[in-house]
């Protein structure tokens, strides 16, 4: 069914949608975007619409933008790697995350030391000498550097169903690189890659320095996050710390004054007193 879901389908819709709504179109990648977006935005101005991915999103907007009666058109994608790689799409109307994705930029803000605060052991957590935002960030990121490079060099790398807890030491909460590339390998069913190479790509990465919160994806950190509360930082049992259980306490635990400090709410604050009297907020 979502692969039925088009860039002019999405624009389709929005077009049917415009008689019963004069006010702005917010296109979001996917339905977690739209859960969080929606309690951000002035409901009575804003129509929060899902894409089905980002490609959509970019594209559905590029075929209202051409429009002349669709200027109250806007979109929220996932920066991914575009930072990191310098390709920032070109419109006024599309606005990237600050981090990687939604998840990071939720990760960064005070709503992780809530959900933190809810599900840490308080004994563990004393014996925890490093920050714990950036233990869980630096380990993301190694991952990250291995989506960019499978993304890079279109090495087709699947991500999906990665078993962390293969290359993710629980007790020291560290990681093994040479296991995450075999994981990898075997996940992605391609036996035939170069794991040396792979490390030395992964190891020229490195050497770039680029900013882990725009390398680290949230599902992977949050992934991490789970296997330490399991041991490190936490007695709970792996089924009481799946991934889309606290992803979904993040998304609880996010406020509004938190996205008052982001780069996104002043590029959309400007957006919308440049289309006065078309309002977001």
């Amino acid at each position: 069914m979502k692969d039925q879901i088009t860039p002019d389908r999405i624009a389709n819709s929005i077009r049917l949608l415009r008689s019963d709504h004069e006010g702005v179109f917010l296109i979001v990648e996917g339905h977690s975007d739209k859960l969080i977006y929606e309690r951000l935005v002035n409901k009575q101005e804003v129509r929060v619409t899902i894409a089905s991915g980002k490609n959509n999103a970019i594209k559905a907007l590029s075929i209202l933008e051409k429009e002349d009666n669709f200027r109250r058109v806007v979109a929220v994608i996932d920066a991914d790697f575009s930072r990191i790689e310098q390709q920032i799409p070109d419109s006024n109307n599309l606005f990237l995350t600050d981090e990687h994705d939604l998840e990071m930029m939720l990760i960064k803000s005070a709503a992780f030391d809530k959900l933190l605060k809810e599900r840490r052991s308080e004994e563990k957590i004393k014996a925890f000498t490093e920050d714990i935002r950036e233990t869980l960030l630096k380990l993301g990121q190694e991952i990250g550097k291995l989506r960019w490079l499978s993304l890079r060099n279109k090495l087709d790398l699947k991500f999906e169903g990665l078993n962390f807890k293969n290359f993710i030491d629980k007790e020291k909460l560290s990681i093994n690189i040479d296991e995450l590339i075999r994981s990898i390998k075997n996940n992605s069913q391609k036996l035939s890659l170069d794991e040396q190479q792979i490390k030395q790509d992964l190891s020229v990465i490195s050497d770039e320095n680029h900013d882990p919160w725009q390398l680290c994806c949230g599902h992977d950190f949050i992934d991490i996050l789970a296997i330490a509360l399991c041991k490190v930082l936490g007695t709970w049992n792996a089924n009481d710390v799946k991934t889309e259980v606290l992803e979904r306490e993040l998304r609880l635990a996010y406020e509004l004054s938190y996205f008052y400090q982001t780069q996104i709410y002043q590029l959309m604050v400007n957006w919308q007193s440049n289309h006065h009297p078309d309002q977001i907020f």
